[in-house]
This record gives C-alpha cells, structure tokens and sequence, in this order.
C-alpha cells in the first residue's frame, strides 16, 4: 500500500496489516492487503475514492517493525487524481483540527493481543504533534472500478478546514480553570465597578458628561459613545497580532477588555436612559402581536452570538486567547452571526420604541458591525490564508445564502449542532435578561448618565 503526503508526492510511508485506526464519522474501515512479497500472491487493486487525515498516536518501538510507521486515520473529501500541488507558505497549507473526543478507536482483532501486552511495555514514539492533523492523500494504482465525480460529490462529506462551533466537552473541562474564572470575573466587575460605574469613585459619569458637552443632541451623542466604542474595539483587534507578539496573549487580552468593557457600559447606560427622549417617530406599541415579535425576534438575535463569545475560559484569560477559524454550527448560515444578530436586534428594537435616539443607536451599531465584516474577514485572511479562503466559498454574509447557492450543505442531523451547552446557557441568559429589564433600567436610572 502506498500513502503519499499532499503536495509530496514522492513521500511514500508503507503501512503494514496490523496497525491501530482511529475512525471519524461517518465510520467506514478501508480493507488492506497482504504483502505480496511475503504471501507471493498478487496484490488485491486497493479501491478508495477517499481523502484521509493524520491524526497524533503513540506506538511502542518494541512492537512489529512497521507498526511504528502506522497513524490514526480520519476519513474526509473525494479522491482526486490530479497532481498534488505543492506546498507554499505555511497559511495555504491544509492543517485540519478535530476535538480527540470525535473520535472512536477501533483495534483490528489480529492486533489485539500483542497491543494491550506491549502497548506501554516500552518507550513510545511520538509520530506527530498532539494538536494538529496533517492532511495526506492516498495513492492506490489502478481501481477495479470508478464512480463518477457526481456520486463522489454526493456520498463523501467535505473536509471541514475550520473548528467546531460552540462545542464543549464536560470531561475535558478542569474545576480549577472555572474556579480561576469565577474568581477573575469577580475581580473585574469589583475593579470596574470602582474604577468605572460607582458615581462617588469611577470615572464613567466624567466620561459620559464630557461626551455630552460636544452637542445638546441625544442623538449625537449617541453616536458618539458608538463611535469611541468602535474605534477602541476594532482598533485594538486590527492591531491584535502585533500586541500579542509584543506583549503575550493573555496581557493583551486584558488590555482589549480592560478598554473595551466600560465604553460598552457606558454606551449602553446612556442608550436606555435616553431611548425616549428624542423624537417619537412612530408608536406601534398597541399592535396586536407586535410585542410578542419583537421578543421573538430579540430572543432569536442572541443565538447568532460569534462562537468565541462561548469560550469563556479565554474571554478571561485563563487559557491563552487564539484567533479561531469556525466553519460548523451557526457559522453554516453566515459567517458573520455578531452583525446578522446585532441588525435583527436593532431593527426589533427599533421598531417597538420608535424613537430618534434608537434609530441613531441603531445606525451605528450596524455601521460598526458592518465594518467588522469587513475587518474580521481581512484579519483572519492574513492569519489562517488558504484554509479561510476555503471557508469563505463555503459560507456567506447573507444569511442562507451560500445554502440557496448549493456552496454550503447541511448535514442531515445539523440541529444538533445547536443542541450544545453554551446555546443552552444562552437560552437561560435570554430569557433571564427579559425578565430582568426593570433592575436593568432601574440600575441605569439610578447613575443618572
């Protein structure tokens, strides 16, 4: 059998029969031969319309001589029998990375008795690094037979080049990094609760009475507390490579947030002190059923939060904040869930209080969004290269667009992709959050912004 790496076609590896496979969904098990220099049989035309995936596995040196070459195998996308290009910088090579907890071990009984006897008996070799999976193609000679490219297209799943969405797995989460959590979150709502929101030591009231002092218009000093949030923010995340290298990832993180979290405050204290007191442009609050819209609308809103908002353990820093790359999940329908969410946010909002204050809100808070479109897309360009260029054709900004398009295929179970922890919270944040409207405004009230 021969097994020759992407882009490195005279790269062979030989796998012998007995080795360890490690099988991703959907679950097929490729048939290997025997040798046959060893058999003197002729050998049996080995068929896969397959793209299989590297995954890390440690095999014991004292083991059969050339199990050691064998690796766990992931099945992926279509065989293909043009050339393998060459790699180019390290961003347009195909790196694909999957939760451990995705995959199912399956020992092929020949291999059984000699693995559990000598499996830990000797010193191991670590084939590849434990967090990435080298994507590799394989070469088999002639087939029997070959399906056409249309019922490939159709039977064999597209290899994903970004994470899971919004996965969380309970075995692998450590008590002690949620108590890390628990006690950070603490200190930062206490030091900005001092620092920022207590009128008698903070420096919030200053802030926002200083913005105010630019003009006698809500409206524009609405604006402006979206428009100093927006700069602050997507500043900082433009220059989020360069911090990083500069001053660690985690201490940028703090600096990102340390800014970023009382302007927001503020800008929200300010938006519902002051949402009724521009100019009423409409008053549809008496329309049957548009309550009950207008809630459903805002409850849908928060389900298109941006996946990294569910890691929680790096939005503290207690784990090393990254850059992700998602493809699943909410990621399927656009590949900006934040603006999509924060436009259907905007316009509910907007339609039920009718206010000018709201629709100036409301304007800049898409303006920002839609900028981040643009911003997000350029910044993860520049850091993940071919393999976004790759999402992008598979998903889309429109909502559903891709899907109507045929670039983007559901699987057929997708709804469980949402049926995960951190939607679950979101779902008990939400409806808490509405039911937690009038200490909301009675705490904004109270601050007198």
């Amino acid at each position: 059998m021969r097994w020759i790496l992407m882009g490195v076609p005279t790269a062979e590896v030989l796998i012998p029969k007995h080795f360890l496979l490690s099988v991703a969904p959907p679950k097929t098990i490729l048939k290997s031969t025997e040798n046959p220099k060893s058999t003197g049989e002729s050998a049996t035309p080995f068929r896969c319309s397959s793209l299989w995936v590297f995954s890390p596995i440690y095999f014991p040196l004292s083991l059969h001589h050339s199990v050691a070459m064998a690796t766990t195998l992931v099945f992926s996308n279509p065989y293909s029998p043009l050339p393998h290009r060459p790699f180019g910088n390290k961003r347009s090579t195909h790196l694909l990375r999957r939760p451990a907890s995705t995959l199912k071990t399956l020992l092929i009984p020949s291999f059984k008795e000699s693995f559990h006897s000598s499996l830990f008996a000797s010193n191991s070799l670590p084939l590849f690094t434990r967090r990435f999976q080298l994507a590799v193609r394989i070469s088999t000679g002639d087939t029997e037979t070959k399906k056409s490219s249309d019922d490939d297209d159709e039977s064999s799943p597209v290899l994903l080049m970004g994470e899971d969405s919004a996965s969380f797995d309970l075995a692998q989460q450590k008590i002690s990094s949620w108590i890390y959590f628990s006690l950070i979150l603490g200190v930062v709502l206490f030091v900005l609760d001092f620092v920022w929101i207590d009128n008698s030591t903070g420096l919030g009231k200053a802030f926002v009475d200083a913005v105010s002092g630019l003009s006698g218009s809500h409206e524009v000093v609405m604006l402006t507390l979206i428009l100093i949030f927006a700069i602050v923010h997507s500043g900082l995340a433009s220059l989020r490579d360069g911090g990083e290298k500069l001053i660690g990832e985690r201490a940028f993180r703090v600096l990102f947030a340390g800014t970023s979290l009382p302007l927001a405050v503020s800008t929200i204290v300010y938006f519902i002190n002051h949402r009724y007191d521009g100019q009423q442009l409409w008053q549809l609050q008496s329309v049957p059923g548009l309550h009950q819209f207008v809630w459903l609308s805002s409850f849908i809103s928060f389900f298109f939060l941006y996946p990294s908002t569910f890691n929680l353990l790096e939005v503290a820093a207690v784990e090393k904040p990254k850059m992700h790359l998602w493809e699943t999940g909410i990621m399927r329908i656009t590949r900006h869930p934040q603006m999509v969410g924060q436009v259907v946010w905007c316009l509910a909002h907007t339609l039920w209080i009718g206010n000018s204050v709201v629709v100036a809100a409301s304007v800049g808070l898409i303006g920002h969004h839609l900028f981040g479109v643009w911003n997000g897309d350029r910044r993860l360009a520049i850091r993940y290269g071919e393999a976004f260029e790759s999402v992008k054709r598979r998903t889309s900004v429109i909502p559903f667009a891709a899907i109507l398009e045929g670039r983007q295929k559901l699987p057929k179970e997708y709804y469980k992709e949402f049926i995960r922890v951190p939607y679950l919270t979101i779902t008990a944040l939400t409806l808490g959050a509405y039911f937690a409207h009038p200490l909301m405004q009675a705490a904004s009230f109270g601050l007198h912004w």
